[in-house]
């Protein structure tokens, strides 16, 4: 018995540390305003630094899901070709969130996204699942 308990506490001491890690994850709410006809993010880059994804991935999808047109700006903020309130945006960047970023399998968000050939996958780094991807980016 003893031996089995020691090779608990050494494939323990083999997983990331991310694991252990019970620290609730947040989202950035988005920052910004509406100047004229448009909205303008100001915090985008922020909300994909704290999703770990590309902001291009991130833009991609929100303006598709929102079916508007815009562009991510060199200083880091998205401008919307239309007036959209802060809740839509948050509401696709959470659902963008639930099907790219957080795990199936333990829920975390500690995964990579890989792409072998036209098949998409989402792998976790805290539990070593590994998923397709139903959604295209």
């Amino acid at each position: 018995m003893d031996d089995y308990k020691k090779m608990l506490e050494d494939v323990r001491k083999g997983l990331p540390e991310s694991v252990f890690e019970k620290e609730r994850f947040s989202i950035p709410k988005v920052v910004g305003h509406i100047q004229g006809s448009r909205t303008v993010i100001s915090n985008f880059v922020q909300i994909a630094t704290t999703l770990r994804r590309e902001p291009g991935q991130i833009v991609k999808y929100t303006l598709r899901e929102l079916a508007t047109p815009g562009e991510l700006k060199g200083n880091g903020s998205l401008l919307m070709g239309t007036k959209v309130p802060a809740s839509r945006i948050n509401e696709k960047i959470q659902q963008y969130a639930n099907e790219f970023v957080f795990c199936p399998e333990c829920g975390k968000p500690d995964t990579k996204l890989d792409k072998e050939g036209q098949v998409l996958y989402i792998k976790c780094q805290a539990c070593g699942s590994r998923n397709v991807v139903k959604s295209r980016i």
